[in-house]
């Protein structure tokens, strides 16, 4: 029962196969790109006010840390205790990565990848 059942699915995703994977493939393309555009940025910041960097070291005082600014001669000293993790980061990243495979798939389904000719 089920075997007659799966015999057409399985037909269907036999046809399927090459847009498939080139569905899978953009999907991996676009998710890919999405992240590295946005996570590029994080890691400079992270790295720059890491406590080896010499850019941080700039306050003079310990328990402080400098803060990249958007002008660059502009000197911005912090607590250290204001950078930490916090509850929020545990939800944000797994929330950021099903929207940004969502949006993908949504563009290679919005490109017509799934329509081809079944007459063959």
């Amino acid at each position: 029962m089920i075997l007659s059942f799966l015999t057409p699915v399985l037909h269907r995703l036999a046809l399927r196969w090459p847009v498939l994977l080139y569905a899978a493939t953009w999907t991996l393309i676009l998710t890919v790109m999405v992240a590295v555009a946005s996570f590029s940025p994080e890691v400079a910041f992270v790295s720059a006010i890491s406590q080896s960097s010499p850019f941080s070291k700039a306050c003079g005082r310990a328990g402080l840390l400098r803060v990249p600014m958007d002008v660059a001669g502009e000197k911005l000293c912090l607590p250290v205790h204001l950078f930490g993790k916090s509850k929020i980061d545990w939800i944000i990243p797994p929330v950021f990565a099903a929207v940004i495979v969502t949006g993908s798939a949504w563009v290679v389904r919005g490109m017509g990848l799934w329509e081809f000719d079944e007459a063959h």
